[in-house]
């Protein structure tokens, strides 16, 4: 299920799911220690007139978006209860307190109770274990805690907290949890338990008929009771409905701080390009790390999430952060990523956000020979994204600070790592993480990388002698442009590879990333035959003939895959990658009908709030992988910025 809302801060990141239940709370990192997650969720009940209805059980009409102050706005609706809830959410920009308003909605022509409730199921430290969760009567709260992690919980009507609350044992020794307690409408008050508990709390309000009324909830996160304690009355003193408008200024301020040519653009796909800003914002750690998504449904179906940085990942999202302005967030992560370079100048798989190494699929093995367990085009995408980031912010300061201990030990390995023979990089694995070998997207990056690497070189006035980036650069190119490319058909390879008796095996599948590689670093112009005719074939090649539309990653893509009958499931960030050509090669301003296509494509297939997940169902356009995924947005930002420099280079104003 992919998360219909995200909101993060720099130390919390919240997610919700179409239920409008919070399904992922990631504290004291973006993206580490998910206190929830996986299959549990925060459910939220309605009991009016002997009837109990929660949002989940398939009764509900529930529509879930955001507005341009950048708040989640949610309704829900029971016919039969004749009940509307309307959900205005938000994570405060500065400290770690996830706040609700919630309208109360009497749709009958009478005058009557309705009460809602809020449960409560937390996994901390991702243990089933040792939590504890108890009233506290001098602050009418609930709270959850184990070891330095606490959780409160508050609800106000006016003056007036929440009237009941129960907690207890949750799926252990037979009981289900005080969830089932909530469905009589009345809640036991159970003031304690320990081990796998949650905690169900109750507002009650009189509502006259066809009239409304509201109250807020809020959630806080700290590292002891005491801290959740202190950051309640912070609430209280504040008041919820301050904090939450103080949120939305916050975040208006920053999407809007930019001035920007929209010229020919849509207003969905202007909101969409605004949204995507604020849902990559919120995955950023304070500490540097950017993380690919806080979707924890991944854990339903396979073996881990995307709650990673992935070096990869990174770099486009932090490109498409210096091209915002958000030089602070960029200048943290390439220091997060600094302190992650192996002593040999090549950084590995992944990383969770505090920097220690993340899980991997990636052999040290291969063959029955030792290998470096890396994509290499994750160390040189670094260094692509480090010249972008000169190029927004000319701070040489930073660069400075970063050549001796990145740049050029990175260069460095890019140069060294390479085959003598060819001249082409030694074998890793691939963009996709599937396939070890020479890649051609590989090849370019590393193209990439290693020419910013010589342009730092020469800014800051190092001995060229010594490492001679440019000129290995070079050869590169002249090694991908006779080994890589196919002449018969236009394209170039995936990827090549040696057998043991010296011959060497070409892997043809038309794959997105190799066109698009030797485009986006530079290897070949845009108008260079070979790249005019590879980018073309990709895409007749890997378009989704259906009516969803898109374009997949490669021939016989089966990762996810919905379907038979297509090359594989639509990507957004192939598809864009495509549109990134397209506004390459535009002349003048018929020739961007087509981007703009594309973009409302985009904008089309998003969810209502704004979320891009990774891929699509060729055939019902359902969202398929993570949601979001913050390199699909930042592809997205990547393309509308794109567009509007073009307009730009022709002189097209508003």
């Amino acid at each position: 299920m992919p998360r219909s809302l995200a909101f993060g801060n720099g130390s919390s990141l919240v997610l919700l799911d179409r239920f409008a239940r919070i399904r992922d709370f990631y504290y004291p990192y973006v993206g580490l220690e998910n206190h929830i997650g996986g299959a549990y969720a925060h459910r939220i009940g309605v009991f009016s007139e002997g009837q109990f209805s929660w949002l989940d059980d398939g009764s509900w009409t529930i529509d879930i978006r955001s507005d341009l102050a950048y708040t989640g706005l949610s309704t829900a609706f029971s016919r039969r209860l004749g009940v509307e809830l309307q959900f205005t959410d938000a994570l405060h920009n500065e400290k770690d307190i996830f706040l609700r308003k919630v309208k109360v909605h009497n749709r009958l022509d009478r005058e009557r109770e309705v009460r809602v409730f809020f449960n409560q199921q937390f996994e901390i430290y991702h243990s089933e274990k040792g939590d504890t969760a108890f009233y506290d009567p001098a602050t009418n709260t609930v709270i959850h805690y184990e070891g330095k992690r606490a959780f409160l919980v508050n609800a106000t009507s006016g003056e007036r907290g929440f009237d009941e609350y129960s907690v207890g044992l949750f799926q252990l020794e037979g009981k289900e949890g005080t969830y089932k307690d909530a469905e009589d409408g009345t809640l036991s008050k159970n003031p304690i338990e320990h081990g796998r508990v949650d905690s169900t709390i109750a507002v009650s309000l009189h509502i006259p008929k066809e009239e409304s009324h509201y109250f807020n909830y809020w959630l806080v996160a700290g590292s002891s009771v005491d801290e959740v304690k202190e950051l309640n009355r912070y609430v209280i003193h504040h008041t919820p409905e301050s904090l939450l408008d103080s949120t939305r200024d916050y975040w208006h301020a920053w999407i809007e701080r930019n001035e920007w040519n929209f010229y020919g653009l849509g207003e969905n796909v202007i909101e969409l390009f605004k949204k995507s800003q604020f849902f990559l914002r919120s995955h950023v750690d304070q500490h540097g790390g950017i993380i690919a998504s806080g979707d924890s449904d991944m854990l339903q179906g396979g073996r881990d999430t995307y709650a990673y940085v992935w070096p990869r990942d990174g770099a486009y999202v932090s490109v498409a952060l210096d091209w915002l302005g958000d030089r602070h967030s960029t200048r943290k992560f390439f220091e997060f990523i600094k302190a992650a370079l192996s002593p040999e100048g090549y950084l590995m798989h992944k990383y969770r956000a505090d920097g220690s190494l993340g899980s991997s699929w990636h052999g040290w093995l291969v063959g029955g020979h030792p290998e470096l367990p890396i994509q290499e085009d994750e160390t040189a995408l670094i260094l692509w994204a480090l010249w972008e980031h000169w190029k927004s912010t000319k701070d040489i300061d930073f660069i400075e600070s970063m050549y001796g201990s990145f740049i050029e030990p990175a260069g460095r390995f890019l140069a060294a790592h390479r085959d003598p023979y060819t001249g082409l990089p030694k074998p890793s694995y691939d963009l996709w993480e599937e396939k070890f070998g020479v890649h051609t997207y590989t090849a370019a990056t590393v193209y990439g990388g290693l020419k910013a690497a010589a342009q730092f070189s020469d800014i800051l006035g190092k001995d060229k002698s010594e490492n001679n980036f440019d000129r290995i650069a070079e050869e590169m190119k002249g090694a991908i442009v006779k080994h890589l490319y196919n002449p018969e058909n236009g394209s170039f390879y995936r990827s090549l590879s040696a057998e043991p008796k010296g011959l060497t095996v070409y892997d043809r599948t038309i794959d997105a990333s190799s066109a698009f590689g030797i485009f986006q670093f530079a290897v070949l112009p845009a108008d260079d035959e070979r790249v005019v005719r590879a980018m073309a074939l990709a895409k007749e090649t890997l378009s989704i003939k259906t009516p969803v539309g898109g374009i997949a990653r490669y021939a016989g893509d089966d990762y996810y895959r919905s379907a038979p009958g297509t090359p594989g499931n639509p990507w957004f960030i192939t598809t864009l990658w495509h549109t990134q050509y397209a506004i390459a090669r535009a002349a003048n301003d018929q020739a961007l009908e087509q981007v703009r296509a594309d973009l409302n494509w985009v904008e089309r297939n998003a969810l209502r709030s704004g979320v891009l997940s990774e891929q699509l169902n060729p055939h019902t356009g359902e969202e398929v992988g993570a949601a979001p995924l913050t390199w699909s947005h930042a592809e997205y930002i990547r393309t509308v910025a794109l567009y509007m420099r073009k307009l730009r280079e022709l002189g097209i104003t508003k």
